[in-house]
């Protein structure tokens, strides 16, 4: 899953992609990189200058139907937490909603099952959307994320979204220490083994930084060893900055588990 940022303030690229052009131009290369979907976000996820519904549509809405025209065969995600922009974005041709704020609009399930699209259940712990957080605890964070994603996704199977596209996220960073997340990590396979499809988001996120002592620019190296161990346990998604970087480790993994066969064998045949 290709990130593409529609904002002027971006923590990873500063607005690089602000631009519609750019955006597209970013489309065009993570496909050519490998990414299988692409996720278009119109909001910071941290805090930062307020952006109202009115704006978000305004960064998201096009794009998504420019990316729908130029690529009718990918499959296009939308990062938002509100229900009239997935509205508006799955009317554009978007085909998944990422909800990166564990259902604080409850009515997202019903925009998704209404259009027929997927829905990605999220976990935060409370923290809400935008928000600084404040001191996080769990007993246990794991079954913390276990119970509140699959918590969501019964919800939306009872609103009528679409069993094949359920997803769940444990949302890496979101109400999370650092010490959590790593945990997180090291036990996702508790969270694949719900049966549900399993997302990860540790791309360059602050948990790979604090870990290492390595400001943004320095983290691919750690969000690889961290894509690699998600894919290890069996996360199926992984949203991603660098696509052709995470493609071949994703790839790797797979074949490592027997999953994929290697493209091009010869040795001793």
């Amino acid at each position: 899953m290709g990130v593409v940022n529609a904002t002027p303030d971006s923590f990873y690229d500063r607005g690089a992609t602000y631009a519609a052009a750019a955006a597209l131009d970013l489309v065009d290369a993570m496909v050519e990189q490998g990414a299988d979907l692409v996720d278009l976000g119109g909001v910071k996820a941290g805090v930062g200058d307020d952006v109202d519904v009115a704006e978000e549509l305004r960064r998201t809405t096009p794009l998504v139907s420019a990316v729908r025209e130029r690529h009718p065969h990918l499959v296009i995600s939308v990062d938002t937490w509100r229900a009239e922009v997935a509205d508006a974005v799955c009317d554009a041709g978007a085909d998944l909603i990422n909800d990166p704020w564990a259902g604080s609009d409850a009515r997202l399930a019903e925009v998704a099952a209404r259009h027929g699209v997927g829905l990605v259940c999220s976990h935060t712990g409370g923290q809400l959307p935008r928000r600084s957080m404040g001191r996080v605890r769990y007993a246990d964070v794991v079954a913390d994320v276990v119970a509140g994603t699959t918590g969501l996704a019964a919800k939306a199977l009872a609103a009528g979204v679409r069993p094949d596209g359920i997803v769940l996220d444990p949302t890496h960073d979101f109400g999370k220490t650092t010490a959590h997340s790593l945990e997180v990590t090291r036990r996702l396979d508790e969270l694949v083994a719900t049966g549900w499809p399993v997302l990860v988001a540790v791309s360059n996120k602050d948990f790979v930084g604090e870990t290492l002592d390595l400001s943004i620019d320095q983290r691919l190296a750690g969000t690889l060893a961290a894509t690699a161990v998600a894919a290890w346990h069996g996360a199926r998604m992984f949203r991603a900055h660098q696509v052709a970087a995470t493609r071949q480790v994703v790839d790797m993994v797979a074949s490592i588990r027997g999953d994929r066969p290697p493209a091009a064998p010869v040795r001793g045949l």
